[in-house]
């Protein structure tokens, strides 16, 4: 029995898994996007159909104490779900431009939360009319196949930071550090914290090199889950300080606070209103003025001013376009200076949809040094560990992914043809990290 592409995903579930086999791995890759914008679209339609019922109830909804209650009871939703569902349809109806994204299939319901929970208590600092700029930066990280949670909720907190009032922000407020300590009848202990950013970071960059997928001596890859990683690392941590606070060394540094920011608004906090927009007229996170860690992201600029009364300041120049200028070049390994630099330019691990902090990259010759390559910025990017493999070692991949610094002196990615048959640049994945 054939198997068309387009039964896939208007058939039934049933009998398809023994039949699968018949497609090749293009046309599963085809059915798995088209099946996915499918639940993009239905997931609208309820919600659509789910609001409108809401505004017309009827003795069944009614005798349900509410429609999301009543969608639970007669279908296998939970509660809690059939109630979000109704609740984003009441939240969409003051916010077209989001509910139009979200009707139009590119952006998720996930998503949609997020911008609509930020459109009805936005920062106690910001005026009316920024919220129309600052919805087209939530809907621009949301939209798209690069869209992800980590993304839209970076914005949140860039524009929570920007917008900043006489109170705290929540994520800086020392305050509300929590750390729980009990033991449990079977004699193990269970930690539970809630700290501030910076002292988030902190921890994080502490526990950085402690917590990386160590392959075996034979090559095997770490076995291990990120929460056990985690926990093995929190217990060397606590082993190295007991014997005398030793450290180790993350990313050719030993583990510290890192905050980038640029030196104006370091030196003077500007009005947001003056934050010039990006060069095609859309709204750019990069322009706003706050500070960036590596690992929880957004900083407000007065936090960011209190660490720089007492730090090492590195100074980047930068071009115009945000890129930094040369750093030292000459030999084969990259200097302290250079490693600064690529992560004010990179974030982190510049493939496209890597989400790798900088302490977990390596600084990569896009042409290598045994080839007459030179250590100098424009040949050089930061990738993560299972990226710079793929692109010196992993079988099939090696020499097809072709890396290139473009006009704004920062690297683009150019895939290979059985990725993209018309090879279109790909840009570095820098987008709403900064």
């Amino acid at each position: 029995m054939s198997v068309l592409l387009s039964d896939v995903v208007s058939g039934s579930a049933v009998g398809l898994r023994g039949r699968l086999w018949r497609l090749s791995a293009s046309e599963l890759r085809a059915a798995a996007i088209e099946a996915s914008a499918e639940i993009l679209r239905l997931e609208a339609v309820r919600v659509a159909v789910v609001d409108e019922l809401s505004l017309r109830p009827d003795d069944q909804v009614i005798a349900s104490r509410g429609v999301g209650c009543w969608l639970a009871a007669n279908t296998m939703l939970q509660v809690r779900d059939g109630k979000k569902i109704a609740d984003l349809g009441a939240a969409l109806r003051p916010f077209p431009a989001v509910a139009a994204r979200f009707d139009g299939g590119d952006c998720s319901f996930e998503h949609a939360v997020l911008i609509v929970a930020f459109c009805e208590s936005p920062p106690k600092g910001m005026p009316d009319e920024a919220l129309p700029r600052c919805v087209d930066l939530l809907l621009a990280a949301a939209s798209g196949v690069e869209a992800t949670t980590t993304k839209v909720r970076n914005v949140i907190a860039t524009l929570e930071r920007v917008f900043e009032s006489d109170e705290i922000p929540p994520a800086e407020d020392v305050d509300r550090n929590e750390l729980r300590i009990a033991s449990t009848l079977n004699g193990r202990v269970v930690v539970r914290g809630d700290f501030d950013a910076l002292t988030g970071e902190m921890l994080l960059s502490a526990l950085s090199n402690l917590t990386m997928p160590n392959p075996a001596p034979d090559g095997t890859p770490d076995t291990r889950s990120a929460a056990k990683r985690t926990a093995d690392g929190f217990t060397e941590l606590i082993r190295r300080y007991l014997d005398c606070a030793k450290t180790g060394v993350d990313g050719g540094q030993r583990p510290h606070v890192n905050v980038h920011i640029n030196a104006r608004d370091l030196a003077e906090h500007r009005d947001c209103a003056a934050t010039p927009a990006a060069p095609d007229g859309g709204a750019a996170v990069s322009d706003l003025d706050v500070g960036h860690m590596p690992w929880l992201g957004p900083l407000s600029v007065s936090q960011s001013r209190l660490l720089g009364c007492d730090c090492f300041l590195s100074t980047v120049l930068l071009d115009d376009h945000g890129a930094p200028l040369d750093a030292k070049p000459g030999k084969r390994l990259v200097t302290a200076e250079q490693r600064v630099a690529l992560i004010a330019r990179d974030k982190g691990c510049a493939f496209p949809g890597c989400t790798c902090v900088p302490a977990w990259t390596d600084a990569h010759h896009i042409r290598h040094w045994a080839n007459g390559g030179p250590t100098v910025m424009n040949n050089l990017v930061l990738l993560c560990r299972s990226h710079h493999r793929l692109m010196h070692r992993q079988s099939g991949f090696v020499g097809k992914w072709e890396i290139r610094i473009g006009v704004d002196n920062k690297p683009w990615f150019i895939p290979p043809p059985s990725i993209d048959p018309q090879q279109h640049p790909r840009p570095a994945n820098t987008t709403f990290k900064t």
